[in-house]
């Protein structure tokens, strides 16, 4: 049907990406410097119409085919990542997204960033809706992630004003589901890794934080949703479901039907308190929203990924 650059596309959420867009009939490019996305993520993925390239979107990036449609989904994303790689994260999203705006704008593709709902900081509004514009530290450890994030954005808007590049915005909320990192430091792949082995859960403060969690092939199908749609402005796509994180993690024990018990750590710096998407937008303008419960999600990602990859076993 078309041409798909994804990049990112050995991540967790790319390579998921790259397996809809590939059942859709699309061929699909794949950059990805593997700084923290894995082959071992698309090494399953035997399709002529898929290709993988190892390119650092930082530098210059050639794709001499015509193009459809680019997905920039590259960043690192946990905070363990950011942390180790402050510069490359701002990189990413400056240097990156320019350079992949630039592909977009050249062969006059589609384009999608893939933002955050971390560009809303702690947030003074619940739940968050795209006309909000946040409460973010700019400073803090977080900050490298959280402001190359929104600086992408203004750039995404910019090249869409100025150089009337055809672009959208998805601000993805928690999304979980097989291929994440057992050891990336987010709260799904801690708690089941944990579980797993019957260690106790680790809680960050007293557990009343709140998240709102999106299985992957519900995200998938907004993310698609919404570039093959001719909205321009930002749209969050998550699951509207609030739990806390000690919620979470009782689910998690007992979907796994662990032996673990909760211990409670102190809360990082500039923790969220509270997240959860208003996605009104999305219901409005693409038709769309999570059908996949927490419990079922949790039931099938541990079915999907095996123990194994879960526990950390293959890191």
């Amino acid at each position: 049907m078309g041409t798909c650059v994804v990049t990112g596309g050995a991540g967790f959420l790319g390579s998921h990406l790259c397996e809809h867009l590939l059942g859709q009939d699309h061929r699909v490019i794949c950059i990805d410097n593997l700084e923290t996305g894995s082959l071992q993520n698309i090494e399953h993925i035997r399709d002529s119409a898929f290709d993988f390239r190892y390119i650092d979107i930082t530098e210059t990036v050639d794709i001499p085919e015509d193009v459809d449609f680019v997905y920039h989904l590259a960043s690192p994303a946990s905070p363990i990542d950011y942390l180790r790689l402050p510069l490359h994260t701002l990189k990413v999203g400056s240097h990156g997204t320019h350079h992949m705006l630039g592909v977009a704008k050249f062969k006059r593709a589609r384009f999608l960033l893939a933002s955050t709902s971390e560009v809303y900081g702690d947030p003074e509004v619940h739940p968050q809706t795209e006309d909000y514009w946040g409460h973010v530290n700019p400073i803090g450890p977080r900050g490298v992630y959280d402001e190359a994030k929104r600086y992408a954005e203004a750039m995404t808007m910019a090249y869409h004003r100025q150089q009337g590049v055809d672009t959208s915005i998805v601000r993805i909320f928690n999304t979980y589901g097989p291929r994440m990192r057992a050891n990336d430091g987010r709260a799904i792949p801690t708690f089941l890794r944990q579980a797993l082995q019957d260690q106790n859960l680790t809680v960050f403060g007293d557990g009343s934080q709140t998240r709102s969690f999106c299985y992957a092939d519900d995200l998938i199908r907004g993310i698609v949703s919404l570039a093959e749609s001719d909205a321009h402005m930002p749209v969050n796509i998550g699951n509207p479901n609030e739990f806390t994180l000690l919620e979470l993690a009782k689910t998690v024990i007992d979907v796994t039907e662990s032996r673990s018990e909760i211990i409670f750590e102190p809360l990082p710096v500039d923790d969220p308190q509270q997240r959860q998407p208003d996605i009104s937008r999305a219901r409005d303008l693409l038709g769309w929203e999570p059908t996949v419960e927490l419990h079922d999600g949790l039931q099938r990602t541990i079915k999907q990924a095996g123990v194994e990859r879960l526990v950390g076993a293959s890191d």
